[in-house]
């Protein structure tokens, strides 16, 4: 887990990534706070259920940034059953999750830095995680993250979470993705 700037002040995107599968998905922010976080992660455990949301949340790693300073929140439901564990990368050690770092320059090439996310809906960025999910990866064989992920995962998360495959031959993967 990790987070995307846009403009500073500005929103920002949670990005989740599963590395077996380079299959990401990424959630809007309006600020880049820990309850903003913790709101990603109650609709994730409200929209899934608590069996599906433990099949493919059971740890999460992410870095030490003040977003994700209230792991308590993200670990546990609002009744107070532990849903998840949160663990931390090694302090200057962006390594330990420099997959989801390789999905982020895919996240640039559509949104490159500096640009502000403030216009776009979460209806853009699921239209953005689309065409980057069905982006083909030679790590998979030439497959698709979205197919890697429906292996490991089946069909159900995906569509309780509404996202969709896009023809590989018709995946955009410049800011051309967005114009109007």
């Amino acid at each position: 887990m990790d987070s995307v700037i846009g403009t500073v002040g500005g929103k920002v995107l949670l990005t989740i990534h599963f590395p077996e599968t380079s299959f990401m998905m990424a959630f809007l922010r309006d600020a880049n706070t820990s309850q903003s976080v913790t709101d990603v992660f109650d609709y994730l455990y409200r929209k899934l259920g608590r069996d599906l949301f433990e099949k493919l949340f059971p740890v999460i790693l992410t870095d030490r940034g003040s977003e994700f300073s209230n792991p308590r929140m993200i670990e546990f439901e609002p009744g107070g059953i532990r849903r998840t564990n949160v663990f931390y990368c090694d302090p200057s050690s962006p390594y330990q999750k420099g997959s989801i770092e390789v999905n982020h320059e895919l996240v640039r090439r559509i949104l490159p830095k500096g640009t502000s996310f403030d216009r776009f809906t979460q209806a853009d960025v699921d239209h953005m995680m689309n065409h980057i999910n069905s982006y083909r990866r030679a790590k998979l064989g030439n497959r698709t993250p979205y197919e890697a992920f429906i292996f490991y995962y089946g069909k159900e998360a995906l569509e309780k979470l509404g996202y969709s495959q896009i023809d590989p031959s018709c995946v955009v993967m410049t800011p051309k993705l967005f114009k109007r």
